[in-house]
């Protein structure tokens, strides 16, 4: 107590004639990632992160749009095998929460509709096309996954936040990473076995127009979504036909119950190094070429990590264009993708936070539908650090 008093004494003395209290400096902000080399030590996209994090805080410093988002206070989303197993359990059990909600879509017009989750893959369904156009795919995409995270918080208890996948770590043998090996603390194993080709690469040369199968294909028999249903579609399938029954309509939106079914993919993982996405990053000085690099370029035989990690997961509604997000890894797959713009973003934070494809008008909105959150104009939605009217407030570490 005596020396609290007299510090707070001799405070108030040096106040009294002019002197300010003494702070101390700021320290950089940390992204506080394990970097002993367990049980992944980082690797060049990692690298990146780490190394451009001050520029972005330093830009941040110097903005008044955040609206009371910092670093600090940001939510912090984690990396799937960096999380610990009562985490991952945790996700796991809230996504089975969203999957026994009932919708808010209009079932008389789409009865495929079966659960909360359906409403997600409804909303993808009917906008793939706006979703995926040139100036969307990044900044929509991030208020889907958003949107998702959101629900699942909010309608599911769930305490974390949306994990992401870094392709990376799994691309070397991908069936067998704690994300897809099976346990009942991953997100599902390999289907079962189905003879067929592989999947077709539109517009790609031979030898690569075709994707060699993985060793799957069929239903998913190990793991907690065993038992999924999965209804919508198939509108896209990569699967021969006689292996997914069609649905009933012709849009794809009725009723059409079935198994999850998967070919982890270990020939397509192979564009999923961190080599070819650091490169991604580095070797594209326009937020154009970082979209078209991104996406694959067919004449340069060039698949694209988006399109490999879309059929590293495969199978159905997996490798559905239209349909993808009823596989629950959707979600880690387009996190990683809506990373990888974050940390090409920060490496030039003053020329690339406000840049898009092809640059829609100023008034152009993205309007998510059933999934329950606002519509939001799609220029706000380019930083997750107070962008969406300050409701983006997330980083990955």
């Amino acid at each position: 107590m005596v020396i609290t008093f007299w510090a707070l004494l001799l405070s108030s003395a040096l106040v009294g004639v002019g002197a300010s209290p003494v702070t101390a400096p700021k320290k950089p902000f940390s992204l506080n990632r394990r970097n002993d080399g367990w049980p992944y030590p980082l690797d060049e996209v990692d690298k990146l992160e780490e190394e451009a994090i001050s520029k972005y805080e330093a830009y941040l410093a110097k903005q008044n749009t955040t609206r009371g988002c910092t670093l600090e206070n940001s939510a912090k989303r984690l990396e799937w095998h960096d999380m610990t197993i009562a985490q991952r359990e945790e996700y796991i059990r809230a996504v089975l929460c969203l999957q026994s909600k009932p919708p808010k879509a209009d079932t008389a017009s789409y009865p495929g509709v079966l659960s909360r989750y359906d409403d997600f893959v409804l909303t993808h369904e009917t906008q793939a096309f706006h979703l995926h156009s040139t100036p969307h795919l990044f900044p929509g995409h991030r208020l889907y996954i958003w949107a998702y995270e959101k629900a699942l918080r909010e309608e599911c208890g769930y305490t974390g936040w949306q994990p992401y996948w870094n392709w990376g770590r799994t691309a070397a043998d991908p069936v067998n990473t704690p994300l897809f090996n099976g346990n009942m603390s991953s997100m599902g194993g390999q289907g079962a076995y189905v003879d067929y080709k592989g999947i077709a690469a539109a517009a790609f040369k031979p030898p690569y127009d075709y994707i060699p199968a993985g060793g799957g294909g069929g239903c998913v028999t190990d793991g907690p979504f065993k038992n999924m249903t999965v209804s919508l579609g198939p509108i896209g399938s990569v699967l021969p036909d006689g292996v997914v029954p069609k649905n009933p309509r012709s849009d794809g939106f009725g009723s059409n119950p079935r198994c999850l079914r998967r070919d982890v993919n270990k020939y397509a993982s192979q564009v999923l190094f961190a080599n070819f996405t650091g490169a991604l990053i580095r070797n594209s000085p326009t937020i154009d070429k970082f979209q078209q690099d991104m996406l694959g370029i067919p004449e340069k035989n060039d698949w694209g990590v988006h399109m490999a990690g879309h059929y590293t997961i495969g199978g159905d509604p997996g490798g559905d264009f239209f349909s993808s997000p009823g596989d629950p890894l959707f979600w880690f797959h387009h996190g990683m993708v809506d990373r990888i713009w974050w940390i090409w973003q920060m490496q030039d934070p003053e020329n690339r936070m406000n840049v898009l494809p092809s640059p829609p008008p100023a008034d152009d909105v993205v309007d998510l539908n059933w999934v329950g959150v606002e519509p939001s104009n799609v220029w706000d939605l380019n930083d997750s650090i107070g962008g969406y009217g300050g409701k983006f407030c997330y980083i990955y570490v």
